[in-house]
């Protein structure tokens, strides 16, 4: 055996024989303070036999933890992944039941409840040790690094590490320019403060197109196209589908489009990875990747990534147990906000505290060790989402103290990351970037008492509940379905509703951005079809004191944007008159042209009121932080990247579109001679993540 395999088996070695030492210590205290858990016989024994046993029942639990866990865990993937979190506590009691009964002469016994509690602790404790020493240890980053090397090598890729530096792109989802850079100087993000500070990373900011969300904006980043995405969701009248950006088979067709428009496989074509995208990005290794989470068969990997890790015990007590601090800790957060009354705010109980814990624990969790073992094994390049901050900022507000908390710990993840690539086979360089921010401010509903689509409703003289009826928006409708009809429509008379449902419009809200879509008409209806079925919709809509304005196509004058008190101006006039886009920006024109020309418009797309003194904006749907159209912080995400590249942008212009932010990444990646993204990867499939498994690293600190 050679000097260096040595040192790696007696490092491994040294190491186990610590851990099993500190779990017999822990299991020797939790003995000595549990009432149900013993480790000596009836008639007691000596210190050196409890010791004894302690040795044994730490020792049978560790194999066990490596050698049945992975199976169990292999077959939990058939369970919801909000169910995993709850379930591993039982899982991992009941190894040590049995572990305590290969422990000779039954002097190990625990009634079921205590098994759990005992197994947590010892998971957790161990877990803590191997962390500490693999830390300080540089030999077990590089025993890591040549398992790692060698299961490259099996499977048929270069055994060595290239000396060209890999690039690392981190999307911190809906994290805004303005959010970040007020993090920083607030001491809130230590890390990206200390990039910033010492001078080697560049903040860019960036405009987003009017669909300011996810789907537009990591579909036009990773593929390079996001056309005919003209919201989160949409109706299409030629397959009389509603596509939702996050539902799997939704991005699975949008990722197919984006690759056939643009005649590539995306930015990650070339030894890349997707990890906890919507998108694949054309990466060969993919894990919890939304656009291949329809598929059926041995294909599908949307849940491998959770095997990988979850397969190891120590990670699953550790973000279980943070699991359950997060509900707590949304649950307090939300009775706080009720007993203070706080304005604005939505409702946060059902099953949300479950929802947000999955995305600010277990899926931070398992992306950032899927980033860890794609940089220990070398790869050029990597792109993975975080999405706690956005789903926490929805509810709690893009400037509470909860979302800056959670900003806090993302920082932390940037922090492990940043370390652990000094220890990867190349170098490598991050980059952190976001695909949209979020704007502040109430519901339409609470500041109107009825949603966009009761006011769509009473516009076209259709039935409202009762509460939406009574407001002072849903009068006022109906007191225009009155006057457009010429006659004097009483409460009660309904004369006028369309006799079949088919009329009925379709009513879609992407936070403040609604579509308005007529299904029983195959084309997009003018704005004279319009006032002709409905003569008061569009004048109720566009003098809504919450509508911002309207994008209808015109008979005679092409596309138009509506406004209050009869505002008409044709998209070719804009830049000349913006009248109601006047306060969205310089950019809205343009984005607003853009979403025209898309075959998916809806026949009316509805941007809500937007004050632009305050930053504020007013969902359709139930949230305080809200992105999806145009006005405020939404629109406005920010691009970190290390000086060594390029600058995005030539000084004094803007960055504009997630298709140029595309083109910026590409040519980074170019930079440092990384894949060059080939145009003959139309069809790209993702191969199965066979190396993903091996990231079995010490993930952040997830303390409550």
């Amino acid at each position: 055996m050679g000097e260096g395999r040595w040192r790696r088996f007696a490092g491994t070695w040294w190491r186990s024989i610590a851990v099993w030492a500190v779990s017999t210590v822990t299991i020797l205290v939790l003995a000595g303070i549990l009432p149900d858990f013993q480790l000596q016989s009836d008639n007691g024994d000596s210190a050196t036999r409890i010791a004894v046993t302690a040795a044994l029942g730490a020792g049978a639990f560790g194999i066990l933890s490596a050698l049945v866990w992975p199976l169990l865990v292999r077959a939990l993937l058939l369970v919801p992944a909000l169910v995993l979190g709850l379930v591993v506590f039982f899982l991992n009691g009941g190894l040590l039941l049995f572990a305590l009964a290969l422990v000779p002469d039954g002097r190990g016994e625990a009634n079921p409840e205590t098994a759990v509690v005992v197994a947590a602790v010892m998971s957790a404790v161990a877990s803590a040790t191997g962390g500490a020493l693999a830390v300080r240890d540089d030999d077990a980053y590089r025993r890591r690094l040549y398992r790692l090397a060698d299961r490259r090598r099996r499977r048929g890729s270069a055994g060595a590490g290239p000396s060209t530096p890999g690039t690392v792109f981190l999307q911190l989802d809906g994290v805004g320019h303005d959010v970040l850079r007020d993090a920083v100087d607030q001491g809130v993000m230590p890390t990206v403060g200390a990039w910033l500070g010492a001078g080697t990373h560049r903040l860019t900011p960036w405009r987003t197109d009017w669909s300011s969300q996810t789907g537009a904006s990591q579909l036009g980043i990773l593929h390079g196209s996001n056309y005919d995405v003209p919201a989160f969701r949409w109706y299409e009248k030629d397959t009389r589908e509603i596509q939702v950006s996050n539902r799997p088979t939704s991005a699975a067709e949008l990722q197919r489009r984006a690759i056939e428009h643009t005649g590539d496989g995306g930015l990650l074509t070339l030894d890349g990875a997707s990890r906890g995208n919507l998108f694949s990005g054309g990466a060969e290794q993919v894990a919890l990747v939304l656009s291949v989470a329809a598929r059926r068969g041995k294909e599908n990997r949307s849940r491998a990534g959770y095997f990988a890790y979850f397969s190891d015990p120590a990670n699953a007590v550790r973000t279980a147990l943070s699991f359950v601090a997060e509900v707590g800790r949304e649950i307090g957060q939300s009775t706080r906000a009720r007993l203070t009354r706080q304005r604005p705010r939505v409702g946060r109980g059902g099953l949300y505290p479950f929802i947000r814990a999955f995305a600010t624990v277990v899926e931070r969790d398992v992306v950032v060790a899927a980033v860890i073992g794609d940089m220990l094994a070398g790869r050029s390049a990597v792109y993975a989402d975080l999405v706690a901050y956005d789903e926490v900022a929805h509810h709690s507000g893009p400037v509470s103290r909860d979302a800056e908390k959670v900003l806090t710990r993302l920082d932390r993840s940037l922090a492990l990351i940043a370390k652990v690539a000094e220890h990867a086979p190349r170098p490598y360089r991050i980059v952190v970037l976001s695909d949209h921010g979020q704007s502040p401010g109430e519901t339409f509903r609470a500041r109107y008492g009825l949603g966009l689509q009761d006011l769509v409703r009473a516009g076209c003289g259709l039935p409202v509940p009762r509460r939406a009826r009574r407001t002072h928006s849903g009068a006022e409708a109906r007191a225009a379905v009155r006057a457009a009809l010429r006659r004097p429509v009483e409460e009660g008379d309904e004369k006028h509703r369309p006799a079949s449902r088919r009329s009925e419009p379709i009513v879609l809200a992407s936070g403040n951005l609604g579509l308005v879509s007529f299904p029983d008409v195959p084309h997009r209806m003018s704005k004279e079809e319009i006032d002709a079925r409905h003569p008061a919709l569009l004048t109720t809509l566009a003098n809504h004191p919450g509508i911002g304005f309207l994008l209808v196509r015109s008979e005679e004058h092409g596309a138009v944007v509506l406004g209050a008190r009869g505002a008409e101006i044709p998209l070719a006039d804009l830049d000349e008159r913006p009248g109601p886009l006047a306060d969205f920006g310089a950019h809205a024109a343009d984005a607003v042209r853009r979403t025209d020309s898309f075959p998916h418009t809806a026949d009316i797309m509805v941007n809500s009121w937007y004050d632009s003194a305050e930053g504020e904006v007013l969902a359709f749907e139930e949230q305080i932080g809200s992105h999806g159209g145009l006005g405020g912080a939404q629109g406005h995400p920010f691009l970190l990247a290390p000086e060594v590249f390029s600058p995005p942008v030539a000084k004094g212009t803007e960055l504009v579109g997630a298709q140029q932010v595309h083109h910026v990444l590409r040519r980074w990646l170019r930079e440092g001679s990384g894949p060059q993204v080939p145009l003959d990867k139309s069809r790209h499939e993702p191969a199965p993540d066979a190396s993903f498994t091996a990231a079995t690293v010490t993930p952040q600190d997830n303390s409550a």
